[in-house]
């Protein structure tokens, strides 16, 4: 297993490595691991990719993203905030087809998409994944594929904690849990090799490629989003014990759902870095012909600004159409739609579940904790729990 290195901090200034898909990247309260460089199907944007409950706290008003701690707590650099971002999706408007007989059946597409803020160096963005190269074109999960066709396959991935590390993937569209009517699945479940630990704490996010054979590059699965090392209730065969197992999200699918396109060239981030400055150019042209010299100087949004959570006070119970989990609420609206998350955060969710105090215990299973409680964190503490059957 290699370890990833740590940033550098000079006794001037700061001297970043460049920001690959492993790096850490963090919230106020949160962090994990970039997972992939994309640029948005319409607008063009250019950001990246990670969990949505790495990037997104309703406890603050804004969701801003840093490289590699938030100002609160370290050094870091100011990446840019969410724009849109998915958590639980139903069953057939995520693989088209019933992954089950519940009629209630939801698909963690944990994931959340973050342009670069526009004064944000984009020149420290690199393609390459440590470890891995340059990566090749993604593959799609078709369903009516041969299951040897991913089932079986051995996969690679790069993280914040872990550094580098192979396993198997031996499940695809998994139930992971099934508790009040209500039936979750994760689209991966990959297996570390040798007895050894895909994934650790931190390395939500993480991007999944399959291990290509020859001169093949690795060609991107999936990210991260939750796991268990080393006390998990896997077994795959009589004698041996518990195996360690890592949950990873479909990255076609979510890419297709947040309309977004992986950037997997040098050459492909150079120009849609130029496609950009150009539409944002055109842009403030316009706004410049058409609007009074007041209307063209908004206040600019300070990075470094720190909010405190908006408390107790908030209840989350009447925030309409949010990512939480409540089991006490039907469902009987199963079309895919928008919302937002208040005005202030202007984040663009994908989401089917309301809110509810269940999302508490829903919480406990995600990966990321608080990073001011990072120094005290033990390593009996579990990431989500799996259910196989009885």
């Amino acid at each position: 297993m290699e370890r990833v290195l740590k940033l550098d901090v000079g006794r001037v200034g700061f001297t970043w490595m460049p920001l690959e898909a492993w790096t850490e990247v963090a919230s106020l309260e949160t962090y994990g691991t970039l997972g992939v460089i994309v640029r948005r199907r319409i607008g063009g944007q250019v950001g990246f990719l990670t969990n949505r409950h790495v990037a997104v706290d309703l406890d603050y008003p804004t969701q801003k993203m840093f490289h590699p701690l938030p100002p609160n707590l370290g050094p870091g650099v100011y990446l840019g905030a969410v724009e849109s971002s998915t958590s639980l999706i139903m069953d057939e408007l995520w693989y088209g087809i019933f992954a089950g007989t519940n009629p209630e059946t939801f698909v963690r597409a944990d994931g959340a998409f973050i342009p670069f803020a526009d004064d944000f160096d984009i020149s420290s963005v690199s393609i390459l994944v440590k470890g891995m190269g340059e990566i090749g074109k993604i593959k799609c999960i078709d369903l009516q594929s041969p299951i040897s066709s991913l089932v079986g396959r051995r996969v690679m991935k790069v993280g914040r904690s872990s550094g580098l590390t192979t396993g198997t993937v031996i499940a695809y569209a998994l139930e992971y849990n099934d508790e009040k009517g209500i039936c979750f699945c994760t689209d991966f479940l990959v297996m570390g090799e040798n007895q050894q630990t895909f994934d650790l704490e931190g390395d939500s996010g993480s991007l999944i490629a399959l291990i290509g054979e020859g001169d093949e590059k690795p060609r991107p699965i999936g990210i991260i989003w939750g796991g268990t090392a080393n006390r998990g209730t896997l077994k795959v065969g009589r004698g041996h014990a518990p195996e360690n197992w890592t949950s990873g999200v479909d990255l076609g699918r979510l890419l297709d759902f947040l309309e977004l396109d992986l950037i997997t060239t040098e050459k492909d981030l150079q120009e849609a870095v130029q496609e950009q400055r150009k539409a944002l150019a055109t842009s403030v042209d316009s706004m410049n012909e058409g609007s009074p010299q007041s209307a063209r100087t908004p206040p600019k949004d300070n990075p470094n600004d720190i909010f405190e959570p908006l408390g107790p006070s908030i209840q989350h119970d009447s925030i309409d159409h949010d990512s939480g989990v409540d089991m006490n609420v039907s469902f009987p609206c199963r079309e895919f739609h928008v919302d937002r998350i208040g005005v202030s955060t202007n984040v663009e969710e994908h989401q089917f579940i309301p809110f509810s105090p269940l999302r508490r215990e829903q919480d406990r299973n995600l990966e990321p904790k608080s990073l001011s409680a990072l120094k005290n964190a033990s390593d009996d503490d579990l990431c989500v729990s799996l259910h196989l059957g009885d």
